[in-house]
């Protein structure tokens, strides 16, 4: 018995060891996904980019805006004149967080009377979170300490009551629900999982089987083969979108703020970039287990370094250079301006184009491995 378990046992190690890529990719893989989910993942979001609107521009406000700085969770990338123009930077995704200083701060400080708002984008679980109770900590305390000891109020107690009042209002989400965080992101998570895994064995199937031979006899193009291969899959992913969302929506009763058919026409294009992600992925694979292996490489990274879960805002450039080739990194901000936010075109704009640019390269890329193998 036990020469025939060790008989088994040599024949696996001399088959794994044939199949060096297949070892490489076992190999490697854990360590990977430790080095990238290492810096990847926080659940402590701090630097949160943040848009200031100061009507004031005295030195009170200047304090205040120095302690949102100084407490390390807010980073001012942009200023706007007014409070239209903060909210539509939060629209665009640009900031997270912004805060708006009324005029004439100084003057309200000193009567006692004065308020800032705060306004924290609620579409994205972490951040939301985290600029919400940095944002109450620093008008409790933090904004208190660059106030002068005349401007401060005694309550009949004799107690310090500062002089500043802090209104914080959750866009998008006030209530802080957690599905409606969850399920614009979870639609695009599971499309990509559904786009790539329809396509990831495709070509390789073909090869092991021995069909292949019989394609390449025809005078179709390695093009027009890739183009064949995802149609089929296109309307598959397409009836399981409409259905994540018809659950998300009636099933959930989260909002749908956005345009229906917008959110449709762009979910197409991401969909497209899926299957041909999962063709590149199964015209590099030597077989079926190389390309289950890749692709549950791609998914697990993807779904961490793409936004899906933690904000991308907080990872090292080098980790969000690498998240940037996964589709899920374009459409997660998409889904979630369409569906939580309510945003038109223009301002997913510039996520239509990477996400155009990624279909170009991504089937460019995978008929190019395909002809190689041909060859």
């Amino acid at each position: 018995m036990f020469q025939r378990i060790l008989a088994i046992i040599q024949k696996e190690l001399i088959q794994a060891k044939r199949d060096r890529v297949t070892l490489a990719v076992m190999l490697s893989m854990p360590l990977l996904q430790l080095i990238l989910f290492g810096y990847a993942i926080s659940t402590n979001v701090r630097h949160i980019p943040m848009v200031v609107v100061d009507q004031s521009l005295d030195q009170q406000s200047r304090s205040y805006i120095a302690a949102m700085v100084n407490s390390g969770y807010f980073d001012v990338v942009e200023t706007q004149p007014d409070q239209a123009g903060a909210v539509a930077a939060i629209d665009s995704g640009s900031v997270e967080a912004g805060l708006v200083i009324p005029p004439d701060f100084t003057d309200h400080v000193q009567r006692g009377d004065a308020q800032v708002l705060i306004l924290v984008d609620g579409s994205d679980l972490f951040t939301s979170q985290s600029a919400y109770n940095a944002a109450n900590i620093i008008g409790e305390q933090q904004a208190i300490q660059v106030l002068t000891e005349e401007n401060q109020t005694q309550s009949p107690t004799g107690i310090s009551l500062p002089a500043l009042d802090a209104h914080i209002r959750v866009l998008y989400n006030p209530d802080l629900k957690d599905l409606w965080f969850i399920i614009p992101g979870m639609a695009a998570l599971l499309l990509q999982t559904q786009t790539i895994v329809l396509t990831a064995v495709a070509v390789v199937r073909e090869r092991e089987v021995g069909t292949i031979e019989q394609i390449l006899v025809t005078p179709i193009r390695p093009f027009e083969l890739m183009i064949g291969k995802i149609i089929p899959y296109l309307f598959i992913a397409m009836i399981n979108m409409l259905s994540v969302l018809a659950i998300g929506v009636f099933w959930f009763q989260v909002p749908f703020q956005g345009s229906f058919w917008l959110f449709i026409s762009l979910a197409f294009i991401y969909v497209f970039s899926g299957l041909g992600l999962g063709l590149l992925i199964s015209t590099v694979s030597q077989n079926q287990r190389q390309a289950q292996q890749l692709f549950m490489l791609v998914e697990m990274v993807g779904m961490v370094l793409g936004g899906f879960i933690f904000p991308r805002y907080t990872m090292p450039k080098v980790i969000q250079w690498v998240g940037d080739i996964f589709p899920l990194t374009y459409f997660v901000p998409i889904s979630r301006g369409i569906i939580t936010k309510g945003v038109g075109f223009s301002v997913v704009a510039g996520q239509v184009g990477a996400l155009v640019l990624y279909v170009v390269i991504v089937m460019s890329l995978a008929t190019l491995s395909f002809r190689k193998r041909l060859e």
